[in-house]
């Protein structure tokens, strides 16, 4: 049996280089928010200020996703990059996410500009599976990607559906996508 040769001067950094290896792994980890910027997966992006009493939530659907415990509300920002919605009108893609729903009542619809492009509010309640919601939802395209925003509460919630609509829309306003 042939012997093999081992320099015995790389075995003491072999644990220095197995912790290197990690924190390298570590950093380069997966998606990050730090509050207002989102990095990860190709996409960097800032939003305006997080309404409070909403805390961060983990979701396998969403790029950020925020809850109201006390209200009950939902804040989501979602993208996706080269996949669709290239030639596809705004007003389609908000259709796109209510496909599930009945009983959609549209209460209002507003264009503006966002990050330097058109983008589509719409405010809807709708049901799903017969428990019915109330939505905000924003849509921009931007370089190959479609953002969405959606804000869901309860139907006609008691002092402040207003407020977290507003409370939404400045969260949103303050999108810029990032180098």
């Amino acid at each position: 049996m042939a012997a093999v040769f081992r320099p015995k001067t790389l075995e003491p950094f072999r644990p220095l280089g197995l912790a290197c290896a990690l924190a390298l792994v570590a950093c380069a980890g997966g998606p990050q928010f730090d509050g207002r910027e989102y990095r990860g997966d190709g996409l960097a992006f800032r939003i305006g200020p997080v309404p409070t009493g909403l805390r961060l939530v983990q979701s396998d659907d969403a790029r950020l996703a925020f809850r109201n415990d006390d209200d009950g509300s939902t804040v989501v920002v979602n993208a996706r990059c080269r996949l669709d919605g290239d030639d596809v009108p705004l007003r389609a893609l908000v259709q796109h996410l209510f496909l599930q729903f009945t009983d959609r009542t549209l209460l209002g619809e507003r264009a503006f500009r966002l990050d330097g492009r058109d983008a589509l509010e719409v405010e809807i309640e709708a049901s799903l599976d017969g428990v019915r919601r109330h939505f905000v939802v924003t849509v921009l395209k931007k370089d190959g990607c479609v953002y969405d925003f959606v804000l869901v509460d309860r139907p006609h919630a008691a002092g402040g559906e207003a407020g977290r609509a507003a409370h939404f829309r400045r969260l949103v306003e303050g999108f810029v996508t990032l180098d």
